[in-house]
């Protein structure tokens, strides 16, 4: 049995089955990042009873994890004793240049989402956030930490679409711990900048900041960029994976705030995804929609035209593509309009 999909593609029953218990591996992978079961494994081989004592798992709930990831080729298993496969232990052990291990147990935190898609379909609501058995504030770190293992590597690069960068103050609103504050402060070396994010993210980009040595470049302030007023003063201002947790009318709101913020003629830059007029590309973006779809009242992904009519809402002209992407690293740039009475 097959069936023709709109692409042209014509699938198997057999790829059908595979696509539908794909979630299988993830959520095995994800758990063990969740238990931090990979740290607990940086020494070396060990029996499942003391990773068990280590952990505070149930022995056979563990046991029974283990062997999967063994059986995935994520463990080595000799007799009893488990150990990390190659190349395991730079990604999922810790948060080092080549880290990946909040990112994982971000996405274990939205495999939980996930697994309720119909019924937010159906509602048009996200499920209730259960936290994971890390609780609030390691989900927290975890997404915090997961952005940066995301765009740290990447950062540079992705600014070289925005070169010749001149500003004096940046505006980092929902700056995280820090990462792109790091690269255009590393961009612009005359340059402050002002990263501003919930309270309890601000901590997180004391310390990334302190180890860059920023620090006294940099003012942090804790404030929800939806409901408090932005400060004021920038002539740079950076909307990072920000618009897509929004409905279009929550953007032009915010959009409006930042360009009060903005001196006259100061620019904002906005990375996200840039979906194409069809919304099926590209791909990730699509998917993408469906995690926002999960997780936000009123989030999603949105087309260059969207994003250009809602700035200019909001009182931004000069629009323009500076990058595009298949994923969250597309760039749009605007400048606040200077109206005739401050010319």
């Amino acid at each position: 049995m097959s069936m023709t999909v709109g692409t042209g593609r014509t699938w198997t029953a057999a790829e059908l089955q595979a696509l539908s218990r794909s979630y299988q591996a993830a959520a095995i992978l994800n758990a063990a990042a969740e238990l931090e079961l990979f740290p607990a494994l940086a020494g070396g081989a060990v029996t499942a009873a003391v990773l068990a004592e280590r952990l505070a798992c149930d022995l056979r709930g563990l046991v029974i994890l283990l062997d999967a990831l063994a059986a995935l080729a994520l463990l080595k298993k000799e007799g009893d004793r488990y150990a990390l496969a190659d190349g395991v232990a730079p990604a999922l052990t810790g948060n080092g240049p080549d880290g990946l291990l909040a990112i994982t147990q971000h996405h274990a935190n939205c495999l939980r989402n996930w697994a309720h898609l119909a019924r937010a379909v159906k509602t048009g609501h996200p499920p209730d956030r259960l936290p994971s058995v890390r609780g609030e504030t390691g989900d927290r770190a975890a997404f915090i930490g997961g952005m940066d293992n995301l765009s740290g590597p990447v950062a540079n690069r992705i600014l070289e679409a925005l070169q010749p960068l001149a500003f004096e103050h940046l505006l980092d609103i929902g700056g995280a711990s820090g990462t792109w504050t790091i690269a255009f402060l590393s961009a612009c070396p005359a340059a402050t900048a002002t990263l501003l994010d919930l309270p309890p993210v601000i901590p997180l980009a004391r310390e990334r900041l302190g180890g860059a040595g920023l620090l006294d470049r940099v003012r942090l302030v804790g404030a929800n960029f939806m409901t408090d007023a932005l400060p004021a003063g920038a002539d740079f201002a950076w909307l990072s994976a920000i618009a897509h947790q929004n409905s279009r009318a929550q953007n032009r709101a915010l959009f409006a705030k930042i360009q009060a913020a903005l001196r006259p003629g100061g620019r904002l830059a906005i990375r996200e995804v840039l979906m194409e007029p069809d919304r099926i590309r590209p791909v990730a973006g699509a998917l993408f929609a469906v995690n926002m779809l999960v997780a936000t009242e009123g989030g999603g992904t949105f087309t260059v035209d969207e994003l250009r009519e809602d700035l200019a809402a909001a009182g931004f002209g000069e629009f323009g593509v500076a990058r595009r992407d298949e994923g969250m690293h597309g760039i749009v740039v605007a400048r606040k309009v200077i109206s005739d009475a401050v010319r």
